[in-house]
């Protein structure tokens, strides 16, 4: 049985990070600052004047979001 005394080399595969232009990311951008007003707006401010719906079912979905967030609620 033959063993050899150089070590073996491995090749390692170059990682290519592709270039993202801002055109790109500019649609993502816009579409998660949309769900983050709306995400904001039903955590605390869906009730009283400006609610959309009629009910607490919204403000009692919501209602530690609203504490954790540092809105008050009652």
């Amino acid at each position: 049985m033959a063993t050899s005394n150089t070590p073996a080399v491995h090749a390692t595969p170059e990682v290519v990070v592709p270039a993202i232009s801002g055109r790109q990311v500019l649609p993502w951008l816009l579409l998660l600052a949309l769900v983050a007003v709306i995400a904001v707006y039903f955590v605390g401010a869906e009730q009283g004047a400006t609610s959309l719906f009629s009910g607490t079912a919204i403000h009692e979905w919501t209602h530690d979001g609203r504490h954790l967030l540092g809105f008050p609620c009652h």
